[in-house]
């Protein structure tokens, strides 16, 4: 009996110390222009999957309002991230693009990088702030 408690007791340490060491992220997105769609704010964790909504680590979205809107990630592991956000107005899920390369729609990157092609990870990378932090992130149409 005495093994099984030492086994739950070790577990539950564990479970504990890894919700401590998780933070949560609120981002600030502004600004929107209108209450067209959705705002939806992908986070990505791999280099690799940068902007490949499908592969995100996790995905918000949240109605569009003019002004501006916020989102928040719980619960994150530490290590480096960066965010690509959009406005979907025609709610299709999608960051729409004039000939496949200039968005049609708003978007955003934390970090604000200023872009010339396809935005970049590491120029949007950042670590996971401390609990209860939160980012901006500008939207440009």
């Amino acid at each position: 009996m005495y093994p099984r408690i030492i086994i739950l007791f070790a577990a539950l340490a564990q479970s504990s110390l890894a919700q401590a060491q998780s933070s949560n992220l609120t981002v600030n997105l502004a600004p929107v222009k209108d209450a067209k769609g959705s705002i939806r704010v992908g986070l990505y964790q791999d280099p690799k999957t940068f902007r490949k909504e499908a592969q995100a680590f996790s995905v918000q979205q949240v109605p569009a309002a003019p002004g501006s809107v916020q989102v928040r990630f719980t619960q994150l592991p530490p290590g480096r991230y960066a965010i690509m956000a959009y406005h979907d107005e025609n709610g299709d899920g999608e960051l729409n693009r004039r000939l496949g390369m200039f968005p049609t729609e708003g978007y955003g990157l934390s970090n604000n990088p200023k872009v010339m092609g396809p935005p970049q990870f590491e120029d949007s990378a950042f670590t996971v702030p401390a609990p209860g932090d939160s980012l901006s992130i500008e939207l440009r149409y």
